[in-house]
C-alpha cells in the first residue's frame, strides 16, 4: 500500500514498524504505518490523514490488555503520547498517553485519594478510561469527571461523565471511533492515600507475575467468583501451549514465557475456557483486545 503524495503529514510516519516492543505481551508483527502523536493537534492530523488515505487505524497506549497478530497490523497504528498533567483544587486533568500507574502513585503521594488502585496497572490513562479499568473493588469511572475525545472527523470535544456509559470493563468509547486524548479526575484529600497505595502495590508484587510479559488479567470475573480461582481449581496453573503459559503465581495471567506467538496465546485462552467450562460449568469471557491484521478498528 502506498500513501498519496497530495497531502503532507506534519508528523513522522514510519513504515513496517515492529509492534512487539510496544506491547506488554511482547507479541506482534509490524504495523504497515506507525506514527507517534505527542499533542492533541498531532492526533487530529493522524486521524484525518488515516481517513483521507482510507487506512484502518488503531490507537495504541501503553500496549497492555491487547494482542496484535503475528503478521502485525495492515493500517496505521497511532501511538498516543499525549502526556500533559494539570492539577487544581483536587481535579487532575491528564493526557491520555500518561501512565495510569504513575498517576495513581503520584496522586497518592501528594495526599489525594481515588486512584490508589491504579498503581501497578500497566496501561495509559486513555486505555484505563476506554476499558474502565479496575482493581481492588475500584474502577476508573468512579472518580472520572470528563473525557477529551477526538472523533473520526477530527473534531475535538469534551464529554462529561453524564454523557457516557460505564460498566464492568466497558465504556461508551468501545462503540465510538476516534481517540481519547485527555481525562479529568476529581480526587479527595486523604492523608492515608499513600499508605493505601503502598499496600496495593506490595500486594500485587507478591500475588501477580509483575515482571513477566503479560497483558494483565485475561478473563473477566464472573458474577459467581474470581476467574483466577476457577482456573486454578481446574488444575490449569502452569499449563502451556507453545511459548504461552498460565502463570503459576496468578492463574488469570497468561504469560509470554518463551517467544510465544499470538496463536499460542489465543489457543491457550480457548483451552482454558474449554477446561473451566467442562470442570465448573462456568463460561469465562476474556477481556484482552485481539487486534486483527486486517479490518477497520
Amino acid at each position: 500500500m502506498q500513501l498519496s503524495t497530495n497531502y503532507i503529514m506534519p508528523i513522522n510516519i514510519k513504515k513496517n514498524h515492529s509492534l512487539k516492543e510496544l506491547t506488554t505481551f511482547g507479541i506482534g508483527g509490524p504495523a504497515l504505518f506507525f506514527v507517534e502523536a505527542c499533542t492533541i493537534e498531532e492526533m487530529q492530523e493522524a486521524i484525518l490523514f488515516s481517513k483521507k488515505e482510507n487506512l484502518p487505524y488503531f490507537i495504541l497506549g501503553k500496549g497492555s490488555n491487547l494482542l496484535f497478530d503475528d503478521r502485525g497490523f495492515f493500517g496505521m497504528v497511532i501511538a498516543n503520547r499525549i502526556q500533559f498533567i494539570n492539577k487544581e483544587n483536587g481535579c487532575w486533568h491528564v493526557g491520555a498517553g500518561y501512565s495510569f500507574s504513575l498517576l495513581g502513585t503520584q496522586s497518592a503521594r501528594q495526599g489525594w485519594s481515588g486512584l490508589e488502585f491504579a498503581s501497578g496497572i500497566p496501561g495509559s490513562v486513555g486505555g484505563a478510561v476506554y476499558m474502565n479499568a479496575g482493581a481492588n473493588g475500584k474502577e476508573a469511572s468512579e472518580s472520572l469527571v470528563s473525557v477529551d475525545f477526538i472523533d473520526h472527523e477530527g473534531n475535538l470535544m469534551t464529554l462529561s461523565k453524564a454523557d457516557l456509559q460505564f460498566g464492568y470493563r466497558f465504556s461508551s468509547f468501545q462503540e465510538k471511533k476516534g481517540a481519547i486524548v485527555g481525562a479529568a479526575f476529581k480526587l479527595i484529600e486523604d492523608k492515608e492515600a499513600r499508605n493505601k497505595q503502598f499496600e496495593i502495590i506490595e500486594y500485587r508484587k507478591k500475588t501477580q507475575p509483575y515482571n513477566a510479559k503479560s497483558a494483565g488479567c485475561v478473563f473477566r470475573n464472573p458474577s459467581c467468583g474470581h476467574a483466577g480461582a476457577l482456573i486454578e481449581k481446574s488444575g490449569l496453573k502452569g499449563e502451556k501451549i507453545g511459548g504461552a503459559e498460565v502463570s503459576t503465581l496468578h492463574a488469570n495471567f497468561l504469560i509470554n514465557a518463551e517467544n510465544a506467538t499470538s496463536h499460542d496465546i489465543i489457543n491457550l485462552i480457548e483451552h482454558v475456557r474449554t477446561q473451566v467450562k467442562e470442570k465448573t460449568g462456568i463460561d469465562l469471557i476474556h477481556e484482552v483486545r485481539v487486534i486483527p491484521y486486517h479490518g477497520e478498528i
